[in-house]
């Protein structure tokens, strides 16, 4: 007996739903140079936005840098980074427009939705990093998933290991990860309970490691690229964060350039 086209097109596309998805091809390594290039942008935007320093859980007044007309192209470079920009770009086109035009609706030009991930995602894919090996994305939460994934599979060429956020330094390359919710994890593998869901992060790239300080560079921290300082004890490990700031629950441990062949020559 035949089946009828419609009857047999379901059939087969159940089938192709069935079907096992093929295993990802193990990560690449990189060179020193990538992490070198991923610093030099990150300090480069940080300089572009006026090169604003503060405390975590400092907020002094905001002068909307975002919003301003002539940071329209810098923002705008971020979105195009990640695959699905959420219709920031379409939107804030308009508010681009309405703003050059003397419109006061141009006065919310990039404030939604937040671009802190399409910053992170941007620094990678200007360093060079594939997405293969940094799924940049538009919420810190889908990248987050990936590198922890990807760790899991590949902890012996993952450029990125999920490590907790007081289990070591940070040092210049890593992200450190906070939780914004209202009830946030502390630790990275209490992030599989979620199962994927959506969950309010920000995660900042580390740019200097002292005795007694960290400094991470994010996107949308007061409108702006900002550089934040954060407090360490006298062997560079983060202090707990004070009351009220997000709460960290990973160091992403960045081993560009780390790897072999480059192990041997960098430290």
């Amino acid at each position: 007996m035949r089946l009828a086209a419609p009857i047999l097109s379901l059939l087969l596309l159940l089938g192709a739903c069935a079907a096992p998805r093929p295993a990802p091809d193990p990560p690449l390594p990189y060179p020193p140079a990538a992490r070198e290039r991923m610093l030099r942008i990150a300090l480069a935007e940080w300089a572009d936005w006026g090169g604003l320093v503060v405390a975590p859980g400092q907020r002094p007044p905001t002068a909307r840098a975002e919003s301003e007309p002539a940071n329209f192209p810098r923002v705008l470079a971020y979105w195009r980074a990640v695959p699905q920009d959420e219709g920031a770009v379409a939107r804030n086109r308009r508010l681009y427009a309405a703003a050059l035009a003397g419109d006061p609706d141009g006065a919310a030009l990039w404030q939604e939705p937040f671009w802190s991930a399409a910053f992170v995602s941007y620094v990678m894919q200007a360093a060079g990093i594939d997405r293969r090996e940094f799924p940049g994305d538009a919420a810190h939460s889908a990248y987050v998933d990936a590198l922890i994934a990807d760790a899991a599979r590949f902890p012996a060429t993952a450029p990125f290991l999920p490590r907790s956020p007081f289990e070591v330094p940070p040092r210049p390359g890593d992200l450190l990860c906070a939780d914004r919710g209202r009830a946030p994890i502390r630790d990275w593998r209490e992030r599989a309970a979620d199962q994927g869901r959506f969950r309010p992060m920000h995660c900042d790239i580390v740019v200097e490691a002292a005795p007694d300080h960290v400094d991470a560079i994010g996107g949308n921290v007061l409108d702006a690229v900002t550089r934040t300082r954060f407090a360490a004890d006298a062997s560079g490990y983060l202090l707990p964060e004070p009351p009220g700031a997000p709460a960290w629950f990973a160091i992403f441990e960045n081993r560009l350039g780390r790897l072999p062949p480059w192990r041997e020559t960098f430290p």
